[in-house]
């Protein structure tokens, strides 16, 4: 069990480092991965306005913490 979840592990950081790769850097610096400053007041839909990249992103940055938590449970 412990080595299955190690190689899933590792299979998920790749692809989260691809996926990170492959997106579009954002325009404005450090705080323009912070929302600009603020320009936006309404955040609900958020997850619908998020690129497909990015919500694949999302998804396996949750996956890579589930299992992260799940090896240090089981050791």
């Amino acid at each position: 069990m412990k080595i299955l979840l190690g190689i899933i592990h590792i299979l998920v950081c790749l692809a989260l480092i691809s996926v990170v790769m492959m997106q579009h850097r954002k325009s404005g610096g450090f705080t323009g991965a912070f929302g600009g400053g603020g320009t936006q007041a309404d955040m609900s839909g958020t997850w619908q306005r998020m690129s497909g990249l990015t919500k694949v992103t999302a998804v396996l940055m949750g996956a890579f913490m589930v299992i992260s938590i799940l090896q240090v449970v089981i050791r």
